[in-house]
C-alpha cells in the first residue's frame, strides 16, 4: 500500500468506526492491533476489502510494525489501555502501552515523514475541573495512572510536533458512546453495563443519586472530529471533542426505559459533571450532530452486540466497586 492510513487500535470501539469511515471513503487502511481489548468481530461487517490490511501486533513491537509506516500518509493513534482501577492496581502495563507505545509510534511516524498524525487523548486529564464547561487551557489534574499515562502520551505528541515538526494534533475525547463500545469493565463503560443488564433482565445500577452529568459524545461525531482534524487541525494544538450538552445518568436510564434500578454508593474521585468547551474546534468548522436521544436509539437498535457481555448483577457490581473504594481516593 502507498499513501495509506495507519490506525493503531483499529479493532477497538472508536478505531473500528474510523476504519469503517475511511474504507467507505475509498482509503487504503492498515490496522495495527494486539487484540488485548479490540475484537476482530468489530471489523467483520466490512467483509474482506482489498483496501484493508489487519496486522496483529503490539505497538511496542517496532520491528514487526515498522515496515507498514513506509509510504504511509496519515497515522491515527488510538491504541491504549483504558480503565481506572486496574491502572491503579497495576500501572506498569499502562505506562508501557500508553507512554512507551506512543513514543514508538511518534518515532515511526517521524521517520516515515507522514503528512498528519492524530493522537487520541482523554478528558480524564482534567481530573475534577474547577470550571464548566472545561476549556483546553484549564489546569490538568490526572487522578490515576490511566489518566496520567494518556496525558503523558499527549505531552510526547505535542513535544514531537514542536521539536521535530511532526504534524500532530491531539483530540481530548469526552465520554464516547455508541455501537461496539466495550462490554467488560464497569469503570467508564456505563452504556455497556446498562445494555448488558437490560439483556439479562437485571436492574440498572446507578452510582450515587444519578444526577451526575456527563458530556456523552456519539462515536460517529468523534470519528468526524478525527477526520476533520486530519484536514483542519493545527499541528501542536489540543482540541476538546464533546457534545457540549451534558445529560444526567438518570436521563440515560429514562431513555433506556429501564424497568427497575438499584443505587450504589457514590464513588470518590469522580467528577459530578463533565462538560467540554468545544469553542476551539467549532471555530475551525466542526460540529457534533447526534443528540443523545438519537444515539441511545441507535444503541438499542443494535443491542444484540452486548449479548455476550458479562452478566452484571447488583452484587457483582458492588463487589467490583469495592476495589474502587480501596484504591481510589
Amino acid at each position: 500500500m502507498t499513501g495509506h492510513d495507519i490506525i493503531t487500535g483499529g479493532a477497538g470501539f472508536i478505531g473500528s468506526h474510523l476504519v469503517e469511515a475511511l474504507i467507505k471513503a475509498g482509503r487504503d487502511v492498515v490496522v495495527i492491533d494486539n487484540f488485548s481489548t479490540g475484537r476482530l468481530a468489530n471489523l467483520d461487517f466490512l467483509g474482506v476489502p482489498k483496501t484493508l490490511k489487519i496486522v496483529e501486533a503490539d505497538i511496542n513491537d517496532t520491528a514487526k510494525i515498522e515496515s507498514y509506516f513506509k509510504n504511509a500518509e496519515r497515522v491515527f493513534h488510538i491504541a491504549a489501555l483504558a480503565d481506572l482501577v486496574p491502572s491503579v492496581q497495576n500501572p506498569a502495563p499502562y505506562y508501557y502501552a500508553n507512554v512507551n507505545g506512543t513514543f514508538n509510534i511518534l518515532q515511526l511516524a517521524r521517520a516515515a515523514k507522514i503528512r498528519k498524525m492524530i493522537y487520541v487523548a482523554s478528558s480524564t486529564c482534567y481530573g475534577i475541573p474547577d470550571k464548566y464547561p472545561t476549556i483546553e487551557t484549564a489546569p490538568t489534574d490526572p487522578r490515576y495512572p490511566y489518566a496520567l499515562t494518556k496525558y503523558l502520551g499527549e505531552q510526547l505528541a505535542m513535544h514531537w510536533a514542536r521539536v521535530y515538526d511532526l504534524p500532530c494534533t491531539s483530540l481530548r475525547f469526552f465520554n464516547v458512546y455508541g455501537p461496539r463500545s466495550r462490554t467488560s469493565g464497569i469503570y467508564g463503560a456505563v452504556f455497556g453495563v446498562f445494555l448488558a443488564q437490560i439483556l439479562n433482565n437485571q436492574p440498572l445500577t446507578i452510582v450515587g443519586d444519578g444526577n451526575q452529568t456527563r458530556d456523552f459524545t456519539y462515536v460517529t461525531d468523534v470519528v468526524d472530529s478525527i477526520l476533520f482534524a486530519a484536514d483542519h487541525g493545527k499541528s501542536g494544538e489540543v482540541y476538546n471533542v464533546g457534545s457540549g450538552n451534558p445529560v444526567s445518568v438518570n436521563k440515560i436510564v429514562e431513555l433506556l426505559s429501564a424497568k427497575s434500578t438499584v443505587h450504589m454508593p457514590k464513588r470518590p474521585g469522580e467528577p459530578d459533571c463533565t462538560h467540554a468547551d468545544i469553542t476551539k474546534i467549532q471555530a475551525l468548522g466542526w460540529r457534533p450532530k447526534v443528540p443523545i436521544e438519537k444515539g441511545v436509539q441507535n444503541m438499542l437498535a443494535q443491542i444484540d452486540y452486548w449479548r455476550e457481555a458479562p452478566v452484571w448483577t447488583p452484587d457483582s457490581i458492588a463487589n467490583a466497586t469495592a476495589d474502587w473504594f480501596k484504591y481510589v481516593k
